[in-house]
C-alpha cells in the first residue's frame, strides 16, 4: 500500500471522529498509532524506488561512458589506420568529442531529473507526515483534560489577559499558534 493512499485513509478517520464542543474530535489512539505505522512501513517502499531511480541513472551514465570510450577507442584505431588521411582523423575526433559531451550531458540530465524526483518525493512525503503528526498531536491534545483554575480575586485580570493573548495569536499565521490561542480562551 503506498503511503499517499494510507494518509488518504488517516485523513477519512479524522473527518469521521465524534464531534466534541469546542471543534474537537475524538479519535482512537491505537488506530491513530495504526496509521503512523503503516505509513513507517511504507516509507522503505518509496525510498526504494527513490534508489532503483538513482541507480538507473547510475547505469545509464556507465553505459554513455562506456559508448563514448568506445568511440574513442575507435576512432583512435582509425587514426592509425589512416595516418596520411588527416581529414577523416580529425572528423573522427570532433565526432568522439561531440558524442562524448551529448553522453555527458545526458547523464547530468538524468541525474539531476532523478536528484530532483527523489527530493519532490521525500518532500512529499515529509508533508504528508507532518500533517499527519500534527492531526495526532491534536488528537491528543483534544483527549487531554483541561482544567482553568482561577482565583476568585482575579477573573476579570485574567480574561483581559486571555483576551489579549487569543488577539496577539490571532494575528499570527501558524496554525500552531492559532491552535493555542483556541485553547487559552477555553
Amino acid at each position: 500500500m503506498s503511503v499517499y493512499r494510507v494518509l488518504e485513509k488517516l485523513e477519512a478517520y479524522i473527518h469521521e471522529g465524534t464531534w466534541l464542543p469546542a471543534g474537537y474530535r475524538v479519535l482512537s489512539e491505537e488506530r491513530l498509532i495504526e496509521f503512523v505505522e503503516k505509513i513507517r512501513s511504507t516509507l522503505p517502499e518509496e525510498v526504494g524506488r527513490a534508489k532503483l531511480i538513482a541507480k538507473d541513472q547510475d547505469r545509464m551514465i556507465r553505459a554513455a561512458q562506456e559508448k563514448a570510450q568506445t568511440i574513442v577507442t575507435e576512432a583512435t584505431s582509425k587514426h592509425e589506420e589512416l595516418v596520411d588521411d588527416h581529414e577523416i582523423v580529425r572528423r573522427a575526433r570532433t565526432t568522439a568529442d561531440v558524442i562524448l559531451r551529448e553522453a555527458e550531458e545526458r547523464a547530468r540530465k538524468v541525474k539531476e531529473g532523478a536528484d530532483g524526483y527523489a527530493a519532490q518525493l521525500l518532500g512529499e512525503l515529509e508533508a504528508r507526515l507532518s500533517n499527519a503528526i500534527g492531526s495526532v498531536r491534536k488528537g491528543r491534545e483534544a483527549l487531554t483534560p483541561r482544567t482553568v483554575a482561577a482565583t476568585p480575586s482575579q477573573p476579570v485580570a485574567d480574561a483581559a489577559a486571555k483576551s489579549k493573548r487569543a488577539a496577539f495569536d490571532a494575528q499570527a499565521p501558524d496554525e500552531t499558534a492559532a491552535l493555542e490561542s483556541v485553547e487559552l480562551v477555553q
